[in-house]
């Protein structure tokens, strides 16, 4: 208990001393994850929709192959951007490992399929006669489709909001392709574990408290979007 107790007040410490390094962390733990979930969610969003609505040859493997994305292993994604990046890798030539730009796309592997396979869901579960209704009524397909997004937001912010929780705690990837170097690609995840290691348990801590506010000040941020829009 004293341990969690000097971990919260080395957290308060560190935010009302305006903690550089601290504040080059947060920042760029914000601006990876940001990045990432938006283009997990500009392609997973259209994605999911097609996938939900539509039906055609090579669907089912598709969907398989997202639902097994969904679970997985970060370090898995690690490796596999790794690979991609590596100076004998495919994508070598653009020197982007250890950098921020090859977090974001491990973090995009590990958040595209859960956004993907929620929206596919939500959309599945629109029934054929609302389908026959819109078509009665004349509507043309931009019209459907601004529809059926009304109808499916709170789950589509639900998609977005579990794909964010997927990057912002995610560790494994991050640190195989971005190395956690200072001042670079650390991040409020991989600090924690190199706390650890170093056993400076007090700062882990207080590195934890730090991460676990900025996730429950976004989360209830999008929570709050999610039911305001549902009583609208």
């Amino acid at each position: 208990m004293e341990l969690i107790i000097d971990g919260f007040r080395k957290a308060i410490e560190m935010i009302l001393t305006g903690d550089r390094e601290i504040l080059e962390i947060t920042w760029l733990t914000l601006r990876v994850c940001f990045t990432a979930i938006l283009i997990s969610s500009l392609i997973g969003l259209p994605l999911g929709m097609l996938l939900g609505l539509t039906r055609f040859k090579g669907r089912k493997i598709i969907l398989t192959i997202i639902n097994i994305g969904m679970g997985l292993p970060p370090v898995v994604a690690g490796l596999w951007i790794s690979m991609l990046l590596w100076r004998s890798g495919p994508l070598g030539h653009l020197h982007l490992l250890y950098s921020p730009t090859a977090i974001v796309m491990a973090q995009v592997l590990v958040s595209l399929p859960i956004v993907t396979g929620l929206t596919s869901s939500a959309f599945q579960q629109i029934s054929e006669k609302m389908l026959l209704q819109i078509k009665a009524l004349g509507a043309t397909k931009i019209q459907t489709i601004l529809i059926l997004i009304k109808q499916t937001k709170i789950a589509i912010v639900a998609a977005i909001m579990a794909g964010f929780g997927r990057v912002i705690a995610e560790v494994g990837a991050a640190q195989m392709v971005g190395g956690n170097i200072q001042g670079d690609t650390r991040i409020l995840t991989t600090s924690i574990v190199m706390e650890v290691s170093k056993g400076n348990f007090d700062v882990a801590l207080a590195i934890s408290f730090i991460l676990l506010t900025v996730a429950l000040l976004i989360t209830a941020a999008l929570t709050m979007l999610q039911q305001r829009k549902r009583v609208s």
